[in-house]
């Protein structure tokens, strides 16, 4: 039989590129001045890509703000440094070196570098006037993700209430905001860990190495492999060994665990994470593991 129309259905991936983009566009028509939360890690790699669609032939109309622990792998600054010259985008760093020098935040020597990047965030946005920033969450990473709104709400505090959030009915959003408060937004928030490694397997997006298979000299601490580094002395009784290793997400090296693993290219990386029973944050963020709602509290406060 003549096939008389054309198929139109949408693959799984390409509705969820274009809700991203649809996202981005609405961000950009709204607001005065978004920002795009950008630290060179997959996730955030995605969605400047994303960007990078949405405003195409044009730039990408907004800058991109690192937080900056200080203890961020070299691989990934690298891409993150790449992908800034390509697109010719305004690179903001806000560094937790600096906030503790300047004592925006201040340094007990217990508290982690990841915590101290709250206060740090919340200075650059009320600096620069930013009225709304874009992040890479995604509600598959965790269950206190998994209950915040495309559209996130915080107060002139930057604090974010899990109880008080806005509908979001029929893909609606509602952007409005009072004097100092600010509007965090999620245009990955559907995708999961395997829509992103699909996507960037598609897209041929360059991505830090350190999420391929390579040896590294790795020791054991609470369940996980962590680098060795200046930044993470042994402790008594840990012992660093060469291994082959990957990361499924990256962040502050002192508390970013990486797996076992001998998936070197996309496709593996694919394989692997398709029968993986454990998100990347659960098997590999100390920062988690701290409580039951470690996340939570850190988002209530004002963490991404």
């Amino acid at each position: 039989m003549t096939q008389t129309h054309s198929d139109y259905r949408l693959s799984q991936l390409d509705q969820l590129e274009a809700e991203s983009i649809h996202i981005f566009r609405e961000v950009a028509a709204e607001f005065e001045k978004p920002v795009l939360m950008f630290s060179g890690g997959k996730d955030s790699i995605v969605m400047m890509r994303l960007a990078e669609k949405a405003f195409y032939p044009a730039k990408i109309p907004f800058p991109v703000l690192q937080v900056d622990t200080g203890y961020d792998f070299p691989e990934v600054l690298a891409t993150r440094d790449n992908w800034v010259d390509r697109l010719g985008v305004k690179l903001i760093v806000a560094s937790v070196e600096q906030a503790i020098k300047d004592g925006i935040v201040i340094d007990d020597g217990k508290t982690s570098r990841n915590r101290l990047q709250i206060g740090t965030l919340l200075n650059a946005i009320e600096e620069n006037g930013f009225t709304a920033a874009f992040g890479g969450g995604r509600r598959d990473e965790e269950k206190a993700r998994a209950k915040e709104r495309v559209y996130s709400h915080r107060d002139e505090f930057g604090q974010w209430d899990p109880k008080n959030q806005r509908p979001e009915l029929w893909s609606l959003y509602n952007g409005r905001l009072h004097e100092g408060e600010h509007m965090r937004i999620f245009p990955i928030s559907n995708w999961t860990e395997l829509d992103i490694w699909d996507y960037i397997g598609r897209e041929g997006i360059e991505i830090p190495s350190i999420y391929f298979s390579h040896r590294r000299r790795v020791f054991q601490r609470d369940g996980m492999l962590l680098s060795e580094s200046e930044h993470n002395p042994l402790r008594d009784g840990e012992v660093a060994e060469e291994r082959t290793v990957r990361f499924r997400t990256v962040g502050d090296l002192t508390l970013t665990g990486c797996v076992e693993s001998t998936a070197s290219t996309i496709p593996e990386i694919i394989e692997e994470v398709a029968v993986a029973r454990v998100t990347e944050r659960g098997a590999t963020r100390g920062d988690d593991r701290f409580s039951e709602a470690a996340m939570e509290d850190r988002k209530k406060e004002g963490y991404f």
